[in-house]
This record gives structure tokens, C-alpha cells and sequence, in this order.
């Protein structure tokens, strides 16, 4: 590392090690934080803009998209300009994009938007996590700082939707992007006065061509997930799309094996601790997400609670989340980290199955007990993850399986706004269609079969018989999509707990045989 005399005085004073790391937490808080914050403005964002259902989920996860999709990139680009560097252009980046996203005029414009957004937030996590590794020399030290570093990640995670519905109460749903400016501008000011730089004197050249092929591979198969499953759109382009997205995705992989300093070392799936690891990490990250996206839009648009209602009926998930991934270190000094991730599978897996025979004749009660105990199942996983895939590579490769457990959590959460999103719609937009009321002219009929939030509207032109016939096909046929989400989640769950367990057996029975 390169440092000059300047940033090695930052580094050796007890006090500033700790003002920066409170400058730093703000970012990372702040891009977690973001990551959910739209989940309960989406009703009002969808009425107000007009966005369709695949417009709809495309906002809400092109964002984790883009972080998930160039974090390792952006790690690349701060060993050559800088970290504090790197630090201070996303942040400026991330809060441009906000406003941009505040003040959108179409769900396109939003689209973009939050896809600039994600460009910038992948460049905070890789600079922030690495200043603090730089800063904090001290292993006593270091991993304090990167344990709340680590909370800051997963509560602005889990308390996302609760900001944002707290924003929505005063203010239009354009304000839950605000929250960009205030942290935006401490950062900026206070970053070069606190923060060190650092840059490695012989970074890895950033390989573009892989930059490119990996978007390319990624980001056509997800437009064809929803295109197919949503049944919207030409059918031909979805498939084309899926066969554009397979081919880049394989010229990707093929330059990553054959390469000498690849962007993703995929040398390191063969270690099968590192795989099941990291697919676990991605896999609870895609439940979480994808179950706070259905039970925030029912809260609104089926039990009809108001913004602030509902992000206080949710408040419960991130807090169990907190203490769950806060309590584990005590946890471990009492069974293993394998029974503590196996019982916290298990443990969220119960919480997503009572998700399963939810209905709306018991208000709110249900949904809040069961996403709480899927966040305190999910702790054990996320406190421990991170650790366990570092701990299964050889020191010298560390640091790319480090950044590979950062991809996971947010292509996690994307994921499980994508696919589980796009499984609850498709499941509404077919339940709804055979129940819509007679007479509904085809404007309108498209409308309803699109989201819940538009049946909703279109139910308000109507008589009062054709409204209640409409909102209740609407409702039970939203009702039934997070049911089936929740079956979804419940068996991605126990199956993630069953393949723990026999890999952890195997791995005793590994160290238990005579060498």
C-alpha cells in the first residue's frame, strides 16, 4: 500500500480511527438502507407514475442489480485511483442519481435512475469495508470496526421500508430518495478531512471486456424471467433475450477460467464449503427480500393501513434481524456456528410457513410474527457468512471471496424482488383474470391484471357492487401470490437447513478419519 505522510498520521491517532469510521458507517447504512427503502412507496409510486407490474419490479431491483453486478469491478477501480477517491466520486454520483429519482416523470426515467444509483453504490461497499481494513491495523480493533460496519449493512437492509414509510407520511413518495443528500454532504466534507487514502502500488488491470460481458449476461436473463412469467410482452424477445443473456453469460465464464487475473475467480466454486456458503448467504438474502416486497404491499393495498401503519407493522422484521445477527457471537459460545445457522434456517423457515395460510380476516398479526421470526432465523446466517466463506479459501485468495460474499447478499436481495416478485405477480395477474367482474372494458380490465394498486383504481370509478366485486377478486388474488411465495421461501429454507446439515456431517466425518 501507498500512503502518504499525511493519511499515515490519520491512521496512527486513536480518535480520528474512530471518526472515521462513523463517517464511513453513514454509506453503508446508507446503500443497505436503500436497497428496500422503496418497498412501501410502490402503491403510491405505481398511481402516480403508471408503471406496469414489470416496470414495477424493475425499479425496485435494478438497484440491487447494479450494486450486485460491478461491487467486485468497483473494488478493482479503487486499488487503481484511490479509495477515498473511489468514495467521494460514488457518493457525489449516488447523490445526483437521488435527486433524479425523487423529482422521475416516468417509470423509464425512474428505471435509469436507479440503475445510476446502483453504479454509485457499488462503489461505497468496497471502498468503505477496505478504509476500515486499511485504518484499523489492530485485529482487536479491525474486527469491531467491521462488526458494526456488518450491522449497519443488514439493519439499513431490514429497516429500509420503515424509513421509507416514515417519509411517506409528510412528504410524496419521491422523498424516500432524499435521504441520499444529508449523507451525501457529511461525506463529502468530512471524508477528505478524516479518511486516509490508499491505493496498491501494483493494482490489477481493470478488465472492461469482462466488466461488459458479465451486464450482458445477467441482466437479458432477468428481463426474460419477467417477461415469461408475467406473460407480457412478445414472447419471441423474452426467449431471445434468455438465449443473448446464456451466450454472454458462458463467454464470461470462459474468460474468467482462462484468464490470469480474472475479475471473479471461479476457481474458488470448487471448494465446496465456499459454495454452499455463499449460495446460502444468497439464497436467505432472496427470501428476505422477497417476502418483505409481498407482505409491505399487502399492509397497504389488501388491509388498506396508511404508510406510516404499515412501516410500524414492519418494524418488527428488522429488529428481530438486529438482534438475531447481534446475538449470535454469544450464541456460538454456546453450541456451534453449524447448529446456529442449521436451528436459524430452520428457525425462519417456520416463519415463512405460517406466511403460507395467511389471510386478510386476521389483520396484520400474522404477517408480522412470521416476517420477525424469519429475520431472527436469518441472523446466525449473515453474522456467520461472511466469515465462513473467507475461512474456506487459502489467505492469498481472501480478499476476492470477501468480495464475492458482498455480491451474494445484494444479488440476493435482488434476486428475491425479481423472482419471488415475479412469481406473485404472475400468480395474481392469472387469479385475477378469471375473476374480474363483467362488463370491465379492456383499458381497464389490463389495469387490474397488472398490480393490485391498479384494480384498486380502477375499482374507484366504479359502481359500488362492481368496486367490491373487483377489490375482492383484487385482494384475494394478491393474497394467494404471497402464499405462494411464502410456500416458495419455506421450502428454499428447509432445503438450504437439510443440505447444511449433510455437508456439516460429511465435514465431521472428513476430520474424524484416520489420516
Amino acid at each position: 500500500m501507498s500512503v502518504t505522510t499525511e493519511d499515515q498520521s490519520l491512521t496512527d491517532t486513536g480518535s480520528r480511527r474512530w471518526w472515521a469510521l462513523a463517517v464511513l458507517a453513514l454509506p453503508t447504512l446508507l446503500v443497505a438502507l436503500d436497497a428496500n427503502v422503496l418497498l412501501l412507496a410502490l402503491p403510491e409510486l405505481t398511481a402516480d407514475l403508471g408503471a406496469s407490474n414489470s416496470q414495477q419490479l424493475w425499479i425496485t431491483d435494478a438497484y440491487g442489480f447494479m450494486v450486485a453486478g460491478l461491487v467486485i469491478t468497483m473494488g478493482t477501480l479503487g486499488d487503481r485511483i484511490g479509495r477515498r477517491r473511489l468514495l467521494m466520486i460514488g457518493m457525489a454520483v449516488f447523490a445526483v442519481a437521488s435527486l433524479v429519482c425523487a423529482w422521475a416523470t416516468s417509470p423509464n426515467m425512474l428505471i435509469v435512475a436507479r440503475g445510476v444509483q446502483g453504479m454509485a453504490g457499488a462503489t461505497l461497499m468496497p471502498s468503505t469495508l477496505a478504509l476500515i481494513s486499511n485504518i484499523f491495523r489492530d485485529d482487536r480493533e479491525r474486527g469491531k470496526a467491521i462488526s458494526i460496519w456488518a450491522t449497519c449493512t443488514f439493519t439499513g437492509a431490514a429497516l429500509g421500508p420503515v424509513f421509507g414509510g416514515l417519509l411517506l407520511v409528510p412528504f410524496w413518495w419521491g422523498a424516500v430518495f432524499l435521504l441520499a443528500i444529508p449523507v451525501a454532504a457529511v461525506v463529502l466534507i468530512a471524508g477528505p478531512v478524516v479518511l486516509p487514502e490508499f491505493r496498491t502500488q501494483q493494482a490489477r488491470r481493470l478488465d472492461l471486456t469482462s466488466v461488459a460481458l458479465s451486464l450482458l449476461g445477467i441482466l437479458p436473463v432477468v428481463y426474460a424471467v419477467k417477461a415469461l412469467s408475467l406473460g407480457n410482452g412478445s414472447s419471441v424477445a423474452a426467449w431471445g433475450a434468455l438465449v443473448v443473456g446464456l451466450v454472454f453469460g458462458t463467454l464470461f465464464v470462459r474468460r474468467q477460467l482462462h484468464a490470469e487475473d480474472p475479475l471473479l475467480d471461479l476457481r474458488l466454486f470448487a471448494n465446496s464449503s465456499f459454495t454452499l456458503t455463499l449460495s446460502a448467504l444468497a439464497l436467505t438474502g432472496m427470501v428476505l427480500a422477497g417476502t418483505a416486497l409481498a407482505v409491505t404491499q399487502l399492509l397497504q393495498t389488501v388491509l388498506g393501513y396508511s404508510a406510516l401503519a404499515s412501516a410500524l407493522w414492519f418494524m418488527p422484521m428488522g429488529l428481530c434481524m438486529a438482534v438475531g445477527t447481534m446475538s449470535t457471537p454469544a450464541l456460538t459460545q454456546k453450541i456451534t456456528p453449524r447448529t446456529a445457522i442449521i436451528g436459524g434456517l430452520l428457525l425462519s423457515a417456520i416463519g415463512a410457513a405460517l406466511l403460507i395460510v395467511v389471510n386478510d380476516e386476521h389483520g396484520a398479526w400474522p404477517m408480522v410474527l412470521g416476517t420477525g421470526i424469519i429475520g431472527l432465523g436469518a441472523g446466525p446466517m449473515f453474522a456467520l457468512g461472511t466469515g465462513l466463506v473467507v475461512g474456506s479459501v487459502p489467505p492469498e485468495r481472501a480478499g476476492s471471496a470477501a468480495s464475492m460474499a458482498e455480491t451474494s447478499n445484494y444479488l440476493g436481495g435482488a434476486l428475491g424482488l425479481a423472482v419471488l416478485g415475479t412469481i406473485g405477480s404472475a400468480v395474481y395477474s392469472h387469479r385475477v383474470s378469471g375473476d374480474l367482474p363483467a362488463g370491465l372494458d379492456p383499458a381497464a380490465a389490463d389495469s387490474a391484471r397488472e398490480t393490485v394498486a391498479g384494480a384498486a383504481a380502477e375499482a374507484s370509478r366504479l359502481g359500488p357492487d362492481a368496486s367490491a366485486a373487483l377489490l375482492d377478486s383484487a385482494h384475494d388474488a394478491f393474497l394467494t401470490g404471497l402464499n405462494v411465495v411464502a410456500g416458495v421461501s419455506t421450502a428454499i429454507l428447509i432445503g438450504l437447513a437439510v443440505l447444511a446439515g449433510v455437508y456439516f456431517q460429511r465435514q465431521g466425518r472428513a476430520a474424524d478419519a484416520p489420516q
